[in-house]
C-alpha cells in the first residue's frame, strides 16, 4: 500500500485513522519519518510519555500485521499484533508487539504495547 493512500491522510491531520490497524500503520510510518508530534498526538494521554527518543541510525525495513482483534468502526477498543523489522548499524532486529488501542473523542489512540517473544 502506498504512502498517499495508507498513511498520508492520517499523518497530515486531515483524516484521522478510521481503524486501529490504520492507526498502527500510520504510527509505524511516523516512526520511520521521526514524526514526534504525530506519535505523541496519537498516544493516549493516560499513557503518553513526555518525549520519544529516536535512534539516529535506526533504519525501518517493514511492517507485517500478524493479527487484529476488534478495532474497527463502532468498536471502543482494539488490538493489533505486528512485527516491525529494522536495522541499527547493519544489525537486523524484529519488534514483535501486541498493541492496544482505544476509541475516544471520535478517534483512535495507542495506549500500550506488550512485547511478544521472538
Amino acid at each position: 500500500m502506498n504512502f498517499e493512500v495508507c498513511c498520508y491522510p492520517a499523518l497530515s491531520g486531515n483524516h484521522p485513522a478510521k481503524t486501529a490497524v490504520a492507526l498502527m500503520r500510520s504510527r509505524y510510518t511516523a516512526f520511520y519519518l521521526h514524526n514526534l508530534n504525530y506519535l505523541l498526538q496519537t498516544w493516549h494521554p493516560s499513557t503518553r510519555p513526555e518525549s520519544i527518543e529516536f535512534e539516529a541510525q535506526q533504519q525501518w525495513l517493514g511492517l507485517k500485521i500478524v493479527a487484529t482483534h476488534d478495532g474497527n468502526q463502532g468498536d471502543s477498543q482494539g488490538q493489533v499484533e505486528f512485527i516491525a523489522r529494522y536495522k541499527i548499524h547493519g544489525q537486523a532486529y524484529r519488534l514483535h508487539e501486541n498493541s492496544d488501542f482505544l476509541w475516544q473523542d471520535d478517534r483512535w489512540y495507542y495506549t500500550q504495547g506488550t512485547l511478544l517473544s521472538q
